[in-house]
């Protein structure tokens, strides 16, 4: 969608929710002393509806311009204030969604949400941060302010055990990225014995399982949550590429297809169906799908380009192969592999694209900086000193 038509889109939705008198009506004869009656303003909460409406349809863009709105009008509205914060890490305008939710935590000191959401920008700033140490308190500052949501959660007399699932499986992905793997599964742990029937813990759980190499647990856990929300196409697909990394590719390739049908707009499901169906070595629909998936989302998944890079390179085609691997390396900076992978390509030469040692060697460098003794990494290195 253009931005013309997604702002045609909020201008109707505006005038759909405007009070009646602020909206024209047809003309009709003026007595001499008829005076015009003044259109009321829109009200700011007519402004966050609307914000709502376009935040859970993922057009954070429209959603940010209402929220501002919202804000504009009442600058202490707790509502507009959340909205506008979490539209604003959307958008990855990072510092300005976490000005936004302290002022929100500093007006609103009961407002548990609004702790979940600042917790959240902090990790997020962090996540996008080309150098990490440039924010490398933030993740200190989400664990200090999910301690504030949990207190309040604590004293709720309604959804308590809810709540602290959610406080509880925030800290899991703060230990995650961390690097500390036992605190983050007891944490998914606790969250998933206060809130057993949630497919997205089961899913975390899940993650940090692969992560640790429990292929088995992890599996487990992705089972659970797809049986609990068939139609989440997160669950499926990353269950499908769970199953296909075990090798039972089998199984894995109607699993991905099915995630795929299920949100054919989801760079995720679709991405997942081109990971997938490389490792059952079909590459054309591999090819397909990963390009599939990066159009719909060009700046999330850096693996979709990892595995691009390797159909390119599969097939010799070196410059594709740089170009989609010096993206995943981008993207995924933290990701060894990719760094691996892009130094493999600078080491190889094909007729008119020459080899190129001296990158080759950089990235080999990197990769051992970032998982020292990568075995394969140092054998690659000692191949072009």
């Amino acid at each position: 969608m253009n931005r013309r038509n997604m702002t045609g889109g909020l201008l109707g939705l505006m005038l759909m929710l405007a009070p009646a008198s602020a909206q024209t009506a047809p003309a009709t004869p003026a007595t001499p002393s008829a005076a015009p009656a003044a259109a009321r303003p829109i009200p700011a909460a007519n402004y966050v509806a609307v914000g709502g409406y376009y935040y859970e349809q993922g057009q954070f863009d429209q959603a940010y311009v209402a929220y501002r709105a919202a804000a504009e009008l009442e600058p202490n509205s707790p509502a507009a204030l959340l909205g506008l914060g979490r539209s604003q890490v959307k958008l990855r305008l990072y510092s300005a969604g976490i000005t936004t939710l302290k002022k929100l935590v500093t007006l609103d000191s009961r407002n548990f949400d609004a702790y979940i959401s600042l917790s959240q920008a902090y990790v997020q700033q962090f996540i996008g941060a080309g150098d990490r140490t440039v924010v490398s308190s933030n993740l200190g500052e989400a664990l200090r302010t999910l301690q504030d949501a949990e207190a309040l959660a604590q004293g709720a007399t309604q959804n308590r055990d809810l709540l602290l699932s959610r406080v509880w499986n925030e800290r899991g992905y703060v230990y995650k990225l961390q690097g500390d793997a036992p605190k983050a599964i007891t944490a998914f742990k606790q969250a998933i014995a206060l809130n057993g029937d949630n497919a997205i813990l089961l899913y975390n759980l899940g993650d940090m399982y692969y992560a640790t190499g429990n292929i088995p647990l992890a599996l487990d856990n992705l089972q659970q949550a797809v049986i609990l929300d068939p139609r989440d196409p997160f669950n499926r697909a990353y269950y499908a590429k769970l199953l296909a990394l075990s090798g039972n590719v089998t199984a894995a390739k109607p699993e991905a297809a099915q995630a795929a049908r299920l949100a054919p707009k989801n760079a995720y499901a679709v991405g997942q169906y081109g990971v997938v169906s490389y490792l059952a070595r079909d590459a054309v629909t591999a090819r397909a799908q990963l390009n599939q998936a990066v159009a719909l989302d060009p700046l999330r998944y850096p693996e979709f380009y990892f595995y691009l890079g390797r159909l390119a390179l599969d097939a010799g085609d070196l410059k594709a192969a740089r170009e989609q691997f010096t993206r995943s390396a981008a993207l995924g900076s933290q990701n060894a592999e990719y760094a691996y992978y892009l130094g493999l390509s600078y080491e190889r030469g094909a007729g008119a694209v020459a080899p190129d040692r001296l990158k080759a060697r950089e990235n080999y460098e990197r990769a051992l900086k970032l998982t020292p003794g990568y075995k394969d990494a140092q054998d690659a290195l000692n191949r072009v000193r």
